[in-house]
């Protein structure tokens, strides 16, 4: 059953959407052991309706966080093994002939649900990579002229694996920069793993998870932050420092418009989790660590020299000044 808000004030709302956001993290956290913060930012980023990439190494978790977010609400789910042989219709879907119709039509493809898990999407082909293009930056699939929407709210978290080459396609800059977050979770602490191992052994699974929230939860908790306040002061900030990434001489490519609309939208995510109603600078710098490296994309030479797209982030963020705000009215 949905859970309702009583309160429809700003300040309930946003008090509401701190509470169930913390609902959500507990339950995931029965099965992630010893990554908050990671299982924080990944959550921030579904209730800002943005797609999530995780890249680490593997056996980390990064499809059993995946799978634990999707288990925990109670949506349509649908998952994509990439692989070399692939295929764009088996992603997007594709026109069939009826004979009995005597018409084409459309057989949707794996997109079409409200999360979608793209595992090791490294693997597939460029020309598959690209299918998921369209649909993640307008929630929609064009085939053969015809444009079909998928379901809202529609969230794609894929994995990759950065560290194995064979067999792999590196992700173009166009796909990476319509993924909202990209984030690694790392080998767990002593504790933590004790625990991992614990429940691998007693076959404790992320099919076990219960949903704790519904999608129409899910699509009033993205309505209330994309209704948190930024002040003319915080947007200014944002583009001052996604601006400042496109004059670096270490960077061949900087922050698209694109970047900037995300940290903003994940900034309002982060400060209703903290039961604000507005967005301070300390929520932007919060989040730009997982929202911004990805679309930095450093020459050759920089790279030779053992730069790092966070490093120059933090110096940008550190050069631009912080703005006075206080809370809306």
């Amino acid at each position: 059953m949905d859970a309702e808000y009583p309160d429809t004030s700003s300040a309930g709302r946003t008090a509401w959407f701190a509470e169930r956001f913390d609902a959500l993290v507990a339950n995931i956290e029965t099965f992630i052991k010893g990554k908050p913060d990671v299982v924080r930012m990944a959550v921030i980023c579904m209730l800002a309706e943005g797609h999530l990439l995780l890249e680490d190494v593997p056996g980390t978790g990064k499809t059993s966080l995946a799978k634990a977010i999707s288990q925990s609400i109670d949506g349509s789910m649908r998952r994509i093994q990439f692989t070399p042989d692939l295929l764009p219709s088996d992603v997007t879907g594709v026109q069939i002939y009826d004979s009995g119709k005597r018409e084409f039509v459309f057989h949707p493809g794996a997109v079409f649900a409200n999360i979608v898990l793209g595992d090791e999407i490294n693997r597939a082909s460029p020309k598959t990579q690209s299918a998921l293009l369209e649909v993640m930056a307008e929630r929609q699939v064009t085939i053969d002229a015809v444009p079909y929407l998928v379901p809202r709210p529609f969230i794609v978290i894929a994995t990759e694996n950065p560290v194995e080459q064979s067999g792999t396609y590196d992700l173009p800059e166009a796909e990476l920069d319509r993924f909202m977050m990209r984030t690694t979770i790392g080998y767990p602490d002593h504790d933590a793993e004790v625990q991992v191992v614990a429940n691998a052994t007693a076959g404790h699974t992320t099919d076990s998870l219960q949903s704790v929230m519904t999608t129409s939860d899910l699509q009033q908790m993205n309505q209330i932050a994309a209704q948190v306040h930024l002040a003319p002061a915080v947007l200014t900030y944002i583009v001052t420092i996604t601006a400042s990434s496109r004059t670096l001489p270490d960077l061949r490519l900087g922050i698209s418009p694109r970047g900037t609309i995300a940290v903003a939208k994940a900034a309002q995510a982060f400060a209703a989790a903290q039961g604000r109603s507005f967005v301070t600078a300390d929520d932007v710098k919060v989040v730009s660590p997982y929202v911004l490296p990805h679309r930095m994309i450093l020459k050759p030479e920089a790279e030779l020299r053992g730069r790092t797209a966070l490093e120059l982030l933090q110096q940008i963020i550190t050069s631009v000044p912080v703005p006075q705000t206080r809370a809306a009215v």
